[in-house]
């Protein structure tokens, strides 16, 4: 009896605990359902209402940066708060659309914008793992929070991110949502969207990604700080191994996709290195020449500036620069390290010492900053950005052979602690390098347009964005000797004229001692006008000059070839280059001897479009053939050219032979105890200038001429712009008469021309020929205001 009333007792309290288990989830469902009805309530009342407009996504316009391109559309740079390139959905790669869509949201082509699913699924999660340690943020939720929301984690604002979820889905179709997703997204180094983040971090266009290379792209958006693969590449690798299995699980890929891709070594770009192409003074010159028609919305947008740059021609350039200037600097001598830091003994510390003092030395291109920990006559053992060691052994020591010697000088000495430089040469062995002091530029441009082909305002942009190629105002030494002869050559004068290598003297002003020019060389007498100019040679030159008057010789060669006539001296000194030009309008000047004697105008812009691709702007340059005047006459243009092409096959520019071309012509110039050094030279479809010097003038050694300054550079660059172009030897045009091989104007009389041209006025022909063959002073030369000598006056070698 007492055994069937406990069982009673039993069975009656577990009927109870199960009622109020039931009463609790009843009343505990009524309570949510209520709460939910309010949530609702207090969405559709007082949130719905005050949703933000969908425009920013149905009209999506984000901010675009000025883009710059090559002529044979290479990207050289851009220019904005935040990088982006909008691109189509059709246009992005499947691999790229599958990694997003398996690591983000993988079923967001089922779900209306929230997934249930998934939210469940995460819930569950966090319950068994005791915190929140999944999401179910869906694609849909994420353009509504990062195109209209703060990132405050707040219960208003994720209501907010539910509802306009919905509203996204109904106005906009799934593909459209992904569109914008993908060109949206935050990714690290101010990179929006995937095609700006491939650019960013592999370099590359986004349809030319790899599988592996998508699938660490895809890693991003949920932390692009930690999986950054430039800042934390063994964080990124790891990520992208989960979303390449996750891929595999959900058969977007297949095995071996899978197989191939997890092997894959994938080359990060480092953020000192973002274009294929240098272009860094280019990209200067576009950016102020584009705000300054459109101010602010230059960098937001989404201009397209295509230049006239040939992209091979411009890496030619930079790689001709820099190795010019690399070659004279290591001629000059080691100055010493840098910098040297106290290196604790404790591995740990040492470490951490030499990644501090790594960040006040960054990398320059090529050239490499490193820290010794140890060093003898043999043997250098130093350590790169990153923690990488080197050797450094062999003849590559012999440049730093002083500064390795027990006896060195404290601030040459190269010993643990020190800051270096290096580089790899061709067979990738290690030497010591220097950033050079010295600066060197060079400027290439079609003559028959005045197209743009390449630019290299300096060695190097970040060191010194001074531009030298359109800054830079320096005196251009013999380089400014054939534009007097052109002068001449209006005068009277022919390639076989006879001119006097003689000394020489003219009065300098009351007071003042006369001005006696001078040669390194004695003086050869009487020779050839091409002959003078062959060499260089300074006494005939001011002899010329002399004979034909300076201010016809100013007027003329300021009006014909573009130079300010400001700053050509009206003094004698003219004729060995004392005025002021920049390389920029130098080549400008030589275009014209290279394309028969017309005026072009040197341009770099081609064309302006907006965002969407209409075009803005377009360039209107003058065309020879076309709207380009006359500067010289053809005559004139012709017999220069064939002057000209003497001074490269046999004379001061005789280097250009290791090009084995027979159509260059150009000329050497250096100034003064060698401050400036140049070449300027042409081939038909192209006119280059090449300078070295000192932003500071000063000179650049007792042995150093254009033709070991500025000539190799010219060459180095010239060898690649032609390689792949055919040789061209223009006809003589009409009006010139050929004589024992020398070309005339038809209308030339021997031996009257010059005379008539030397500016005396009653001394007749006898007193004419006397001054201009230098017998005796000349008492009535203008003064000159200037001593400046140049110093391209032999054959090889100067």
């Amino acid at each position: 009896m007492r055994f069937h009333s406990r069982l009673y007792n039993t069975s009656r309290q577990r009927g109870f605990l199960t009622f109020s288990v039931a009463k609790f989830l009843i009343f505990t469902l009524l309570g949510l359902g209520i709460i939910g009805a309010l949530i609702i309530a207090y969405a559709l009342i007082f949130i719905n209402p005050r949703l933000p407009s969908l425009e920013a996504i149905t009209d999506y316009r984000p901010k675009i940066p000025l883009r710059i391109y090559s002529e044979d559309h290479v990207l050289l740079g851009e220019f904005g708060e935040e990088k982006r390139s909008l691109v189509k959905l059709n246009d992005i790669p499947a691999n790229m659309k599958n990694a997003v869509l398996a690591i983000e949201d993988y079923r967001f082509y089922q779900h209306g914008g929230i997934d249930y699913i998934g939210i469940a699924r995460a819930l569950a999660t966090d319950l068994v793992r005791g915190h929140a340690s999944q999401g179910a943020s869906t694609i849909t939720m994420q353009v509504a929070r990062n195109m209209f929301l703060t990132k405050e984690k707040t219960f208003s604002r994720k209501l907010y991110e539910v509802l306009l979820a919905n509203k996204i889905e109904a106005t906009l179709s799934k593909d459209e949502i992904l569109e914008v997703y993908m060109n949206q997204i935050y990714l690290g180094q101010r990179a929006y969207g995937f095609a700006a983040a491939a650019r960013t971090y592999f370099g590359k266009d986004l349809k030319d990604i790899t599988l592996a290379q998508a699938a660490m792209l895809a890693g991003l958006p949920k932390a692009p700080s930690a999986y950054n693969p430039i800042v934390n590449p063994d964080r990124a690798r790891i990520r992208q191994q989960y979303i390449l299995q996750r891929m595999l699980d959900l058969e977007f890929i297949t095995q071996a996709q899978y197989d191939a891709a997890v092997k894959e070594d994938i080359q990060v770009r480092t953020s000192g290195n973002q274009y294929n192409v240098h272009a860094e003074y280019i990209n200067e010159m576009v950016r102020q020449l584009v705000y300054a028609q459109y101010k602010e919305d230059t960098y937001t947008q989404g201009f397209n500036v295509i230049t006239t740059i040939n992209a091979a021609d411009q890496k030619a350039a930079y790689d001709a620069v820099r190795k010019g200037v690399m070659d004279y600097d290591r001629r000059h001598g080691y100055r010493g390290p840098e910098e040297t830091i106290s290196l604790p003994s404790n591995e740990d510390d040492r470490a951490q010492a030499i990644d501090d003092v790594m960040d006040s030395h960054p990398d320059n291109d090529d050239i490499l900053a490193a820290v010794v920990v140890s060093a003898d006559p043999k043997q250098i053992q130093a350590v790169l950005r990153g923690g990488d060691k080197i050797s450094i052994t062999g003849d590559t020591l012999k440049f730093v052979a002083t500064a390795l010697s027990p006896k060195a000088k404290p601030e040459i000495r190269i010993a643990p602690g020190a800051v270096i430089r290096v580089m790899q040469d061709a067979r990738k062995n290690w030497q010591i390098v220097q950033l050079p002091e010295v600066e060197a530029t060079l400027v290439s441009m079609v003559p028959q347009n005045g197209a743009i082909r390449a630019l290299v305002g300096g060695f190097d942009f970040t060191q010194n964005n001074f531009n030298h190629v359109t800054q830079a105002w320096r005196q251009p030494g013999s380089t400014f000797k054939p534009f007097i002869y052109s002068a001449a050559l209006e005068k009277g004068f022919a390639p076989a004229s006879i001119i006097n290598d003689a000394p020489a003297s003219y009065p300098a002003g009351p007071g003042q001692p006369n001005w006696e020019p001078k040669d390194d060389d004695p003086p050869a007498g009487p020779m050839t006008l091409r002959t003078a100019l062959q060499k260089s040679i300074n006494l005939a030159a001011i002899r010329t000059l002399d004979a034909i008057g300076v201010s016809y010789a100013q007027e003329f060669i300021s009006s014909h070839f573009g130079f300010d006539v400001d700053k050509i001296p009206p003094y004698l000194p003219m004729a060995l280059g004392a005025g002021q030009t920049t390389p920029l309008q130098l080549a400008s000047a030589y275009s014209i001897f290279a394309n028969g004697g017309y005026k072009i105008n040197p341009y770099l812009i081609s064309q302006i479009t907006d965002a969407r691709g209409r075009v803005l702007s377009k360039a209107d340059p003058l065309i020879v053939g076309n709207n380009a005047p006359r500067a010289i006459d053809e005559r004139n243009s012709y017999i220069m050219t064939s002057l000209l092409q003497s001074v490269a096959q046999r004379g001061t520019g005789a280097g250009t032979n290791v090009l084995h071309r027979t159509d260059l012509a150009g000329k050497t110039g250096t100034t003064n105890d060698a401050v400036d050094g140049w070449f300027a030279g042409f081939q038909r479809t192209l006119a280059t200038v090449a300078w070295m010097g000192y932003d500071q003038p000063k000179s650049l050694g007792s042995r150093e001429f254009g033709a070991q300054l500025a000539l190799p550079i010219w060459v180095d660059y010239m060898g690649t712009a032609l390689r792949d172009v055919p040789q061209s030897d223009s006809p003589a045009p009409a009006g010139i008469n050929f004589i024992d091989g020398e070309p005339y104007y038809d209308n030339f009389l021997p031996g009257a021309g010059f005379v008539a041209s030397l500016g005396t006025e009653g001394g007749g022909v006898v007193d004419a020929l006397s001054n201009f063959f230098g017998w005796g002073k000349n008492p009535n030369s203008e003064t000159p205001n200037s001593t400046t000598t140049d110093r391209d006056k032999t054959f090889q070698g100067r």
